[in-house]
């Protein structure tokens, strides 16, 4: 056997299996959901071609669609930016040379591998609005405390507060990347004069910039998916239907859910999940549009 003869067989013997686990499981999936987006389809019957039908019907007569696009996009603009922020102060703070900073990066790090509906059901005890811990504190105080999960103003708030538990991942990101910061720079600014806040401006943000694209386009991604933990949260609530109250809660992802395992309505969910796909496509191309002014790439 030649060795380019050996490459290919080599070559399939390991990547054969990956390809077909890749086809079988996920591109015939997903492009069966593409075509279950233009039929009626509601598992008990076969699929009926309707067209654009299923679209239509989202985007002009569906009153649930619209106000979970509207809960989505508020989460997303608010809980991305706190999270970043918040991940990076962090990281700035842990990269520095203080004493137990490995236990204190692990301890800022677990939130993110508890499973959410963990948070759900102790957060959902805490801003609980007849007995929560919160309310109590504040009673003790003199202060009246607001029905925090059962009010359509209090709701989403709570929950994107939160979610602000699960910045782990961005943390380490982060870390990573300012341990890639040349310390030589930093001594070089110092000695010039420049203040600490200098050197963040015009060292520190340049050189992460990759970095700060990268967790940005990735919790963008995960605002714009979220599930577990507005269903998780609403569960704990004893909410018959997650998404409650009055639908301040109901996220895309947790609308498509219920349109899809709750009414059966697979071919709207279907059309509910490419509909998303399209917007996760296009923040992203703009993320990378809009970071083209000032991410440096380095060469």
């Amino acid at each position: 056997m030649t060795t380019r003869r050996a490459q290919i067989f080599w070559f399939w013997i390991f990547a054969g299996p990956a390809m077909a686990g890749f086809v079988v499981f996920s591109l015939w999936p997903m492009l069966s959901s593409l075509w279950l987006s233009f039929c009626q389809y509601e598992v008990v019957s076969p699929p009926r071609f309707i067209g654009f039908q299923n679209y239509i019907y989202l985007f002009a007569h569906d009153p649930s669609f619209w106000a979970s696009v509207k809960v989505t996009s508020v989460y997303t603009v608010v809980q991305v930016p706190l999270s970043i922020v918040a991940a990076l102060a962090l990281a700035l703070v842990l990269d520095r040379p203080l004493r137990g900073r490995g236990f204190w990066r692990a301890v800022f790090f677990l939130p993110s591998i508890l499973p959410q509906v963990a948070f759900a059901v102790v957060f959902g005890y805490i801003f609980q609005a007849d007995g929560g811990l919160l309310n109590r504190l504040l009673a003790l105080a003199g202060i009246q405390g607001a029905a925090w999960t059962t009010s359509p103003t209090w709701a989403l708030p709570v929950l994107i507060q939160v979610s602000l538990w699960g910045f782990g991942y961005p943390m380490v990101i982060f870390l990573a990347g300012l341990q890639n910061v040349p310390r030589e720079l930093y001594e070089a600014a110092h000695m010039d004069g420049a203040g600490a806040w200098a050197r963040f401006r015009h060292i520190t943000l340049p050189l992460i910039s990759p970095v700060i694209l990268f967790n940005v386009v990735m919790s963008v991604i995960g605002a714009l998916k979220v599930f577990d933990l507005a269903y998780a949260f609403g569960v704990a609530q004893l909410q018959w239907m997650p998404g409650g109250p009055a639908r301040s809660t109901l996220f895309y992802g947790l609308n498509l859910y219920q349109q899809a395992f709750g009414f059966f309505h697979m071919g709207l969910a279907s059309a509910m999940a490419w509909i998303l796909f399209g917007a996760i496509v296009v923040v992203t191309a703009a993320n990378f549009r809009l970071s083209r002014r000032w991410v440096h790439y380095g060469d």
